[in-house]
Formats: structure tokens, sequence, C-alpha cells
């Protein structure tokens, strides 16, 4: 980072969502951890995953499913060899045609912990500190839960007609227009080490990631949502490089600004990252919607060398940088 981009002193930060747009928030994080900018690194995860791994340990045996949890933890890994090591090991998934197949390692030891211990968040810590991560991870809330979505065009003959479907994997895959999201329990218990993380954080980050499966459910969590709004933490909202087929097909940046903001009208936005080539010609458009949500737009290479919808860790590193700076 070159001193120009360096603020005053080091922040505290609390990234929210899951999967691989949080996986990569963290890691261009934990890179401002190392510079000494962050001083404070914590990760918010959401948790009504129902698919593969940690779908079946959720169904067998009753607990949150732990795989966002365990790529939130990876992602804060050093890049030394203890850290690159214990990231492949919990990465792992069995191959083979038993009963393993498919599982993950790290969700294995997740879970193990949480019986053992019979505590979701020592648990969490306690692999935090085996790894050497550079932060730590919480789930936004300690219920499991299952997200539901309010779907239009699944009707054939009646593209009007609304369908509800249940299930994160069934949200983030349907064929239909997401109209809106719930939890189901509606008022899941939150993380009381997360609602403290956010009311004393300096920034909060908000995406990247699957806009309604992982990223607006913690602004449906009713305690968190109340945290979210009343914190003085200023909130950065990253967009994604591209839609999403099933959750966001057809999305505009500002179309994806919107549904955000029709699940938390009371949700005051500081800044959104947006990448440059994703903006393009609608430019005008999304800083006119910006500014309208009283918040600043900041439009970096933030893409993939290659092109691809990934999210680059150093240059999502640099542009967090330039955003703490100016404050």
């Amino acid at each position: 980072m070159t001193p120009e981009f360096a603020p005053s002193r080091a922040q505290s930060v609390v990234a929210l969502g899951g999967g691989h747009g949080l996986h990569a928030s963290l890691q261009a994080l934990r890179r401002l951890v190392a510079e000494l900018t962050v001083d404070e690194l914590t990760a918010v995860v959401t948790v009504a995953d129902n698919g593969g791994s940690s779908g079946r340990l959720r169904g067998e045996f009753g607990v949150l499913p732990p795989g966002d949890l365990r790529m939130a933890l990876a992602a804060l890994c050093e890049d030394d060899r203890w850290g690159d090591t214990w990231a492949r090991v919990v990465q792992h998934r069995f191959e083979g045609d038993g009963e393993m197949r498919g599982h993950v390692v790290g969700n294995l030891l997740i879970v193990a912990l949480w019986e053992l211990l019979g505590d979701h968040v020592d648990a969490l810590d306690l692999v935090g500190r085996l790894l050497g991560a550079s932060g730590r991870v919480l789930p936004m809330a300690l219920t499991p839960m299952d997200i539901t979505a309010e779907v239009r065009g699944l009707v054939p003959g009646d593209p009007d007609a609304v369908t509800t479907v249940r299930g994160q994997v069934e949200v983030a895959t349907t064929e239909g227009v997401i109209s809106s999201i719930a939890l189901d329990p509606p008022d899941p218990e939150a993380c009381s080490q997360a609602i403290d993380a956010v009311r004393a954080a300096d920034w909060l980050v908000l995406g990247p990631g699957s806009w309604f499966s992982s990223v607006i459910p913690h602004v449906m969590v009713p305690t968190l949502r109340a945290a979210l709004v009343e914190t003085d933490a200023r909130i950065i909202v990253v967009l994604n490089l591209e839609e999403q087929a099933g959750e966001t097909g057809g999305f505009s940046p500002e179309d994806h600004l919107a549904v955000l903001v029709e699940h938390a009208p009371d949700l005051k936005i500081h800044t959104v990252l947006a990448d440059r080539s994703r903006v393009g010609a609608g430019l005008a458009d999304l800083q006119h919607v910006v500014a309208a949500y009283g918040a600043e737009l900041v439009v970096e290479d933030v893409g993939a060398a290659d092109g691809s919808a990934h999210h680059d860790p150093v240059r999502l590193a640099e542009a967090y940088a330039r955003i703490l700076s100016r404050g």
C-alpha cells in the first residue's frame, strides 16, 4: 500500500456475507491487517446453507451449517507455510465412493468442536487460533434457519403468479424472478458477539456475494439489522461483478442496490464500490441512484485480470485502503 492511502490510524472492520464473495473480501481485508491499516477484523457469516456437506451435517446433527464459516476462516489464513497448509487442509473435500464423499475437513472439525465445547463462538475462535487466522469469524445467528423467497415466473402461462421457494440452494438456483426474501424462523437468535462487533466497528462491508442468499439475509435478522442501522460505523456496499443466474438474472448494479434498500430502507450506506468494467456506459445512472441514497460511489478496477466474475483480492485491498483513508 502506498503511503497516501494509509489512514491516520488502524481501524476496525466487520465484513458481512457468505460463500465465495465474503472469502474474496476477507482475503483483501486480511492484507490490510498485515499492513496495520486494519487492527481488528471480524467476519459475520450467513448460516442458512442447506446443500452439500453443510446441508448433510445440518440435517444429521441439527447444527448450524459450517461451510461458509469454514470458508471465512480459510480466507483469513496467512500467506505463509502454516497458513497455506491449514487453509488447504480445512478446504479439502473428500473424494471416493463412500459415505464421506463430498464432506469437507473443515466442516467436520467445526462440528466436532461444537459438540465438544458446546459453544459456537468458542469453537470457531479455537479453529481460528489453530489456523493463525488474521481475524475472528462469527455466525450471524445461532439458530438454524431457512431462506424463503417470493418468486414470479415459475407458473406456466401466468408470469405474475407468485410462488414461495424454500432453502438457500433452491433460492440461489430458481429460474424465476425473486421479489423478496424472508427467514424461517423470522426472528432467529443473533450472535451477541456479532452484534457487539457491528456496534463497535469503524467500517462495515456488505457484499459482494450471492445477493439474496448471502448478503441480504443479514438485514433480515431483527437484532442484527437494528445494530446495522444504529451503529456509527460507515457502511460500504460492494457490488457484484455481474448478474447471477437464478438470483439476480438481468439485474443492473442499480437493481442490486434497489433490492437491498427495499429490504432495509433504514440502512445508511456510506460508500458503494463498483467495478469499472461492470459499470460501463451506465455510470451516470448508477451515480444518480447512489447519490439518491446519500452515499458516495467509488469505481475501481477490482475484478480479476483474466476477466472472470471474481474479485481480485489485491485490487480489492487497494480499493478498501483508499476508501478507509478518506473516511
